[in-house]
């Protein structure tokens, strides 16, 4: 019987995995997006495709899905993959060379537009394996790039803005997590220290654009506990609402929701599963949700911040921007 945590090779990981796939040598990669027209508004910015929750060894729609981010990255010009969190499904990983990191990444990921920087945080199913592998992995795959558990990137927009992407590591903010043994490494960080990075990582910026990513929502409707968001909205929405960010993104929740909190300018956005998508639970505030599985398209230009929720068979299910 075959076990994720068994010393197994590579090679044979590999001719298991094929031989189970849908997909042989010599097929066409994939359909042309249906929303080709509607995708050439992104040529030319500065985009990132955002995806989650994404982890499931190739089934449900994470391979369809995995091929058409390769296809939009290819029409669009992506720059990078910003992997918000688990994906690893349901244990995480053990070491830098656990089987999983073929399953449910290198052989699903494997569009040759996708060969590009990844920029992942940690979700809650990283945690209930060894998060410090999950780092490691970085000295093992060049498109994994995960500095630390929390880090920033800056990058030109053009040669007159910047854009402040904030990458935060939510599961040790949640006391949920650090008061359970089954996420051993979340009670080991300093939830202050993360805390106060955050809000000087934010104060010192001038960048135009501000964008936090982290894996669970601050607002969100969903029949997991409550008291996930009531711990983010005590702990870090009064730095974000600082800083007057522009974007919050995470995922956790699986499907798709747009929210507007009152007093608030923060778009609240929870992105939809990479793999396999549940139900919505609506919440006040809601703009918009959809129960679709899917992808995120980030594009950004001077003077507008664009997001597009992206489904399997490329169409754009919602989109919404932002200017300045």
């Amino acid at each position: 019987m075959y076990c994720p945590r068994c010393s197994i090779t590579g090679f044979v990981v590999l001719i298991l995995f094929f031989f189970t796939t849908s997909q042989s040598f010599g097929q066409p990669r994939i359909v042309v997006p249906i929303d080709s027209v509607r995708l050439s508004q992104f040529d030319g910015k500065f985009n990132f495709i955002i995806a989650n929750d994404l982890g499931k060894n190739g089934y449900y729609d994470q391979k369809p899905i995995a091929e058409m981010m390769g296809e939009v990255s290819g029409r669009t010009g992506v720059d990078f993959v910003a992997a918000v969190g688990d994906v690893h499904h349901f244990y995480g990983v053990q070491s830098v060379n656990d089987p999983l990191w073929l399953t449910n990444f290198e052989l699903v990921y494997s569009h040759p537009e996708l060969m590009i920087p990844w920029y992942p945080v940690l979700g809650n199913h990283e945690y209930r394996g060894n998060t410090s592998a999950v780092l490691a992995y970085s000295s093992v795959s060049r498109r994994w790039q995960m500095p630390a558990r929390y880090y920033s990137k800056s990058f030109a927009v053009s040669d007159f803005s910047q854009v402040l992407l904030v990458f935060i590591d939510t599961t040790p903010l949640i006391d949920r997590y650090r008061n359970d043994s089954k996420y051993a490494d979340a009670s080991n960080e300093n939830l202050e220290t993360q805390l106060k990075w955050i809000d000087e990582t934010l104060a010192k910026s001038t960048a135009e654009w501000k964008i936090v990513l982290g894996h669970h929502p601050i607002f969100t409707g969903t029949t997991k506990a409550d008291l996930e968001q009531i711990d983010l909205q005590k702990r870090l929405k009064p730095i974000l609402e600082k800083y007057k960010v522009d974007t919050y993104v995470c995922g956790h929740i699986h499907n798709f929701q747009h929210i507007k909190v009152a007093d608030s300018g923060i778009d609240y956005i929870v992105n939809t599963s990479a793999s396999q998508a549940r139900p919505v639970v609506k919440h006040e505030g809601m703009v918009f949700s959809s129960g679709e599985a899917g992808f995120m398209m980030c594009s950004i230009d001077d003077n507008e911040l664009k997001m597009a929720l992206i489904n399997k068979s490329g169409r754009i299910v919602y989109q919404f921007s932002r200017k300045k």
